[in-house]
């Protein structure tokens, strides 16, 4: 019995050992395939990340993944320069350009004019957002009150809402007629094509957002205390009527997107890429060169001349903490 067993033990050994033979061949192929699939995969991710200064960025992010705040504020912080430079040529050159963002409630508006303006001049990228008009303004032609607010030369405006206010939330809360909705899209037209003819480079932006992300942006709104202030009772009025924003969304873009003033529209369920986005397309649309200038050099300070610092009791402002 205990020769059988040996016998036995010796014969599977065998048996292991020339299985292992047979297999190493298939192990090593697909070993090689793996290290060859890797290989391919960080060639191909290298290739991408390659920007267009030839230089490796990170990786850009899948359309469906939120961009992350690294590489949006890299991203940014180049377009902010460009957006400097096209400021000093409309400037140079007396350039006037409207730019109007309109959208549902939590689409974004506010944030996307914010990355737009937060490196230039207010004086020269002026943002409008006028409040509900008077009972003076009520009496007057509808268009009126926007028109003394559209640029003159060397001025950027950006409007957050506007005279489409009558196509969108007047026309869904009832504050105007279906006939004075209709009438409005009707002359809108003609009136844009004046404001082209005359100059002026007008830009039109809708910011599309989706349900979902709407109602996580306004319950946002409501919990945090920071953006109370952008929470209004008409934007609670006006979240039940999704579809009726939708159809009067419809309605405006089929009579008012026009050649010489188009509706662009960008998904802005993502915001960081919203922003990169509108800033890149805003920029292409604006023909702009760097105007060139000397980089300036601080002159030499004043000597004291015997000034001494006042021995004054200042009321200072207490640390914080």
């Amino acid at each position: 019995m205990k020769r059988a067993s040996k016998a036995e033990a010796s014969t599977a050994r065998r048996k292991r050992v020339e299985a292992d033979l047979e297999r190493e061949p298939a192990a090593k192929a697909v070993a090689k395939a793996a290290i060859k699939a890797k290989a391919e995969k960080k060639g191909k991710s290298k290739a991408q990340a390659k920007d267009s200064g030839g230089h490796e960025s990170a990786a850009t992010p899948a359309p469906d993944e939120p961009m992350s705040r690294k590489r949006y504020e890299k991203e940014l912080r180049k377009l902010h320069a460009e957006l400097v430079a096209l400021q000093l040529w409309v400037q140079e050159k007396g350039l006037k350009v409207c730019i109007i963002f309109e959208g549902r409630d939590g689409a974004g508006k506010g944030g996307t004019i914010k990355a737009i303006t937060d490196r230039v001049s207010p004086r020269v990228f002026r943002v409008v957002a006028l409040p509900s008009p008077s009972d003076r303004e009520k009496s007057q032609m509808y268009m009126q009150r926007y028109l003394p607010h559209l640029p003159a030369a060397g001025e950027v405006v950006i409007f957050d809402r506007s005279w489409y206010n009558r196509a969108g939330v007047e026309r869904v809360m009832g504050f105007c007629s279906d006939d004075q909705a209709k009438r409005f899209l009707a002359a809108v037209p003609l009136v844009e094509k004046a404001i082209v003819q005359s100059g002026i480079i007008l830009l039109k932006y809708w910011l599309e957002v989706s349900p979902e992300e709407q109602t996580r942006r306004l319950e946002d709104r409501i919990n945090d205390p920071r953006k109370l202030w952008k929470l209004s009772p008409m934007d609670l009025k006006s979240y039940s009527r999704w579809y009726d924003y939708s159809r009067a969304r419809d309605d405006m873009f089929s009579a008012t997107d026009t050649g010489f003033a188009p509706w662009f529209v960008c998904d802005s369920n993502d915001k960081r890429r919203a922003h990169l986005d509108i800033i890149s397309h805003l920029l292409k649309q604006v023909p702009y060169k760097s105007p060139k200038r000397e980089k300036p050099k601080l002159p030499k300070r004043q000597k004291a001349g015997g000034y001494r610092e006042p021995q004054y009791a200042f009321k200072r402002v207490p640390p914080a903490s």
